[in-house]
């Protein structure tokens, strides 16, 4: 079958390799659609840490927000996934630890993660096996592109939860790449008044265009109390800065990630009796995801700029938008194209 692989910093192709057959309690999915995202990017360019940390390794074959329909069955696998439309699960844990058995297998430290950690292929291929413990199957109402937001629609349906958001609370989102306008998305279908705060002209304009009308630079952000702050962004400065701005009493969330270690004042976060939460994984929140989408409550499709095949995927990684794309943020690959 064919499927992406890196097999060092900027370097990637299309190639054979052997199909994946179904061990015990697998799966094998027949690939619909992949979403590309900022941490297939650190892999190709070799920035990600993972990879200083020995953690993950060259060739590696990337890919984890992805949906696709189950067309194999392992030993021991309930034969009603069979043709099932599904999605799933990046985090896989070992299943027996104590972190395991308390639901918290996304910070399981013998943990692999699809396309990401531990040498698990991804799903930048035409077929992919996983466990059929990670399968979530999606009902019709949620297409395939929805399907393959899913999962970074869990990690921003997560910071909004952490956000612990009222209807009429004020909440700034400070980023406004695909993960900052999905939180503003949920946190706005909770009844929340929702700013979003981001640096480029376009990412703002699109912003403005999904119908937000708070969408500040930092420059000219108002100043009102904000309720929660939710950092979604990659600036190493903004932590700290989300400390600033919010309302004492009230919270932070912090899922972006930075190239650069953040630093914030614990004696701000003390003296505002502010409580922080930390966003790592979906894991927690892909149902009520699927959910969300499927109802109808939240349609994050219009954030798709453009999909192609797995052949136009090393443009997209080296920082070339497709011809013809439109402005939103987010890029997928469907491998049954050419």
């Amino acid at each position: 079958m064919k499927a992406f692989v890196i097999t060092a910093p900027g370097e990637a192709s299309v190639q054979d390799v052997a199909p994946p057959v179904a061990g015990p309690g697998q799966v094998v999915v027949d690939v619909a659609r992949v979403g590309v995202c900022g941490t297939d990017v650190e892999f190709f360019t070799g920035e990600m840490q993972y990879l200083h940390d020995g953690k993950a390794r060259y060739p590696m074959r990337i890919g984890h927000e992805w949906t696709g329909t189950v067309t194999a069955l392992g030993d021991g696998v309930d034969g009603r996934w069979l043709g099932r439309r599904v999605t799933g699960d990046t985090m896989l844990g070992c299943g027996v630890c104590r972190r395991c058995l308390r639901g918290l297998q996304h910070v399981c430290e013998f943990r692999f993660e699809v396309g990401i950690l531990g040498g698990f292929p991804g799903a930048l291929a035409e077929q992919l096996a996983v466990p059929a413990t990670s399968l979530f199957e999606l009902p019709d109402t949620a297409d395939d592109v929805l399907g393959a937001l899913v999962e970074p629609g869990g990690n921003a349906l997560r910071s909004v939860r952490g956000a612990a958001l009222e209807p009429g609370d004020r909440a700034l989102v400070l980023g406004a790449g695909t993960i900052g306008l999905l939180i503003a998305l949920f946190a706005r279908q909770q009844g929340a008044e929702v700013h979003v705060m981001g640096r480029s002209a376009r990412s703002l304009d699109y912003a403005r265009s999904l119908g937000f009308d708070g969408v500040w630079t930092d420059a000219d952000l108002p100043e009102s109390p904000f309720d929660a702050v939710i950092d979604a962004s990659n600036a190493a400065a903004l932590p700290a800065r989300a400390l600033d701005l919010v309302e004492p009493g009230k919270r932070v969330v912090y899922v972006g990630l930075a190239g650069s270690p953040s630093l914030i004042d614990t004696r701000t976060l003390a003296l505002k009796d502010v409580t922080v939460v930390g966003i790592l994984s979906a894991s927690p929140g892909l149902r009520g995801t699927i959910d969300l989408y499927a109802s109808g409550a939240v349609d994050p499709r219009p954030l798709v700029a453009a999909t192609v095949g797995l052949s136009g995927v090393r443009e997209i990684l080296a920082g070339h938008r497709p011809a013809g794309a439109g402005l939103g943020p987010k890029l997928h690959v469907d491998p049954r194209l050419a």
